[in-house]
């Protein structure tokens, strides 16, 4: 499966790049809206902060080109703060930051009293059946580097939460949009488990 992975300046691509070829896919970097095309995934990864995040996917011409994808039923994989610029609005900064808006809701800061970032190993507790968690052991622990989390404006998107003061989302999928608040390529045999296993469902989808 041919895999456009989003260079924008702002995630660990060697790894994550690394991580979508060992599932199985054919991963390639584009830096501009005419590398989605042919595309059977798209991936935003990401890491930093979501509003310098969003300036670089503008000056590239990649936010419409994003969405068009989205709105045309391309599989979309937000990975991290990447999955965070799926939805509505940060506010991260101190401000209200627009995203990609793919998906309904906000982000929002940790709350106050927990250590930020959340850094390390965490558990998922899978909150309803769905191929890419298939056949995940328990617990499953993945890693998280994050200071803020999504708050989707409809629940049954979540596809597993984890913990850190309070529940958040940890998976999310929106019919082809799927978006993960952890690092899968730096998340072991697990992560790379969550990766194949998206990945086969995808091709199964399009074998159909």
């Amino acid at each position: 499966m041919e895999i456009a992975v989003v260079d924008y300046g702002a995630g660990n691509l060697r790894s994550v790049t690394r991580a979508l070829a060992a599932a199985g896919g054919a991963p390639r970097l584009v830096t501009g809206p005419d590398g989605l095309a042919g595309a059977g995934l798209v991936v935003v990864p990401g890491v930093g902060a979501f509003a310098p995040a969003m300036r670089r996917l503008r000056a590239a011409g990649m936010v419409e080109a994003l969405r068009a994808v989205a709105r045309a039923g391309v599989p979309v994989l937000g990975l991290c703060l990447g999955m965070q610029l799926l939805f509505d609005e940060s506010d991260e900064g101190g401000g209200a930051t627009e995203g990609l808006g793919i998906l309904r809701g906000v982000v929002r800061r940790l709350p106050a009293g927990v250590k930020v970032p959340h850094m390390g190993w965490n558990t998922l507790e899978v909150a309803r059946p769905d191929p890419v968690v298939a056949g995940l052991p328990e617990p499953a622990y993945v890693y998280f580097v994050h200071s803020y989390a999504v708050q989707p404006a409809d629940p049954a998107v979540v596809v597993a939460w984890s913990t850190h003061g309070a529940r958040f989302p940890a998976i999310v999928r929106a019919g082809t949009v799927v978006g993960f608040q952890f690092h899968p390529e730096k998340s072991s045999r697990l992560g790379a488990r969550l990766l194949a296993n998206l990945l086969a469902g995808l091709a199964a989808r399009a074998a159909r």
